[in-house]
């Protein structure tokens, strides 16, 4: 079994938070991720175009490789273990507040280890969220989600129902139409880098 890895971006100074960002995958699948994975490819664009911008807000940009490609189980999914070891590695070397990144699958990666106490928050990228995915890990967490109108691989209003069932227990949760963006982050790019960004800032609190 291959080992997760963190590929770090760090500010010029000592960080006063950490965005954790996690790729996308499959439902099913034990393939190890590689570098070749499109999922984690994609991921790794967007931690290389966001990070200077966060950078200037003293927040380091941080990206996990899961060790395989699939959820897998829906009561102890494989992505599930990996987060919990990355955020395990942000309170042993920094221990600063973290909001986690995820687009897909990673989206539903994080909403599942938002209980961890380092945790303040969570930005939705073209989430997968089912209509039964648990809201109760992010309980007094803050929530962002984007979805674009145009996805044909994860539900744009799964998306919506699932931000509306999350206000029992969030402190707070937006949902973003962002018009006619798909679901793999490449076309109109920059909408997208932006809009994680000004989410990541203001789930910091900026």
């Amino acid at each position: 079994m291959p080992r997760p890895l963190l590929t770090r971006s760090a500010p010029s100074e000592r960080p006063r938070a950490v965005a954790l960002v996690l790729h996308g995958g499959a439902v099913h699948s034990t393939r190890p991720v590689d570098g070749r994975s499109a999922s984690w490819q994609r991921a790794r664009m967007l931690q290389q175009a966001i990070a200077p911008q966060l950078h200037e807000h003293g927040v380091a940009v941080w990206l996990l490789r899961y060790r395989v490609r699939g959820w897998n189980d829906v009561h102890d999914p494989s992505p599930a273990p990996d987060a919990r070891w990355a955020l395990e590695r942000v309170r042993t070397e920094l221990d600063v507040p973290v909001a986690l990144v995820g687009h897909s699958m990673g989206a539903r990666t994080a909403v599942r280890v938002a209980d961890d106490p380092a945790v303040v928050g969570v930005v939705g990228l073209a989430p997968w969220l089912p209509g039964d995915e648990p809201v109760r890990a992010l309980r007094g967490r803050d929530l962002v989600v984007g979805h674009g109108r145009r996805d044909r691989i994860t539900s744009f209003a799964l998306s919506q129902a699932y931000v509306e069932r999350s206000r029992a227990v969030t402190r707070s949760s937006a949902f973003h139409d962002l018009g006619q963006l798909g679901h793999y982050m490449l076309r109109d790019r920059d909408r997208w880098h932006g809009f994680a960004t000004e989410s990541v800032l203001d789930v910091l609190g900026r």
